[in-house]
């Protein structure tokens, strides 16, 4: 499962809210058995905020972790930054997917083009058509490889390569409409939190 915690549009205290959430996240997961995995975090302005926060998560008890934390986050604190802000509701927003779900990857959809290999390598290198692009055009990527003199063992690696660069590309665009999905609809749910923690500090 692909998570990621967002602040959308939130001051400065709901960016420090998603580091929080993310560390009883990590904490909770340890416990639990379940394999949780930073993969991005995206820094806001102040030291030990994030705007965002992107982690895979691996195990056999996923189904009620994600159930508990899926949704909108409300933080019941005392601002850190501004000290006699009224406010101490701070609202962060949980998105969660399956990859193998929502990935979608067709070997139809690539183009595979042969040419000739440039580099160290001798005369046959040079003579024979070993190297392999592969184009998928639904996405425009491009990956090229020419690491063997076999042009097979080439269009195998090309695929590989290029199903590794396309995932990564679908999961930024997947992460980006459940963030801008969640910034639409925050102020409608922010009335209906999955889940609200209370703290004195931050």
């Amino acid at each position: 499962m692909m998570i990621q915690i967002t602040a959308g549009k939130g001051p400065a205290e709901c960016c420090r809210v998603v580091a929080c959430v993310q560390n009883l996240m990590l904490k909770q997961a340890k416990q639990q058995g379940i394999g949780l995995k930073i993969l991005e975090n995206n820094a806001a302005e102040l030291n030990g905020t994030l705007l965002s926060a992107t982690m895979m998560a691996q195990g056999d008890n996923l189904d009620a972790f994600v159930k508990e934390w899926a949704g909108t986050i409300q933080w019941i604190a005392q601002s850190p930054y501004r000290k006699f802000h009224k406010r101490k509701n701070w609202f962060v927003g949980v998105g969660c997917f399956d990859v193998q779900q929502l990935m979608q990857w067709n070997p139809k959809d690539v183009k595979l083009e042969t040419c000739r290999s440039s580099g160290p390598g001798g005369q046959n290198v040079n003579k024979v058509e070993t190297a392999v692009r592969g184009t998928h055009l639904p996405s425009g990527l491009q990956v090229m490889a020419m690491d063997t003199r076999s042009q097979l063992e080439n269009k195998k690696l090309c695929l590989v390569r290029l199903e590794a660069k396309v995932m990564v590309w679908q999961t930024a665009q997947i992460m980006e409409q459940q963030q801008n999905q969640w910034e639409q609809h925050h102020s409608l749910e922010r009335g209906n939190p999955v889940k609200a923690i209370k703290a004195s500090l931050f």
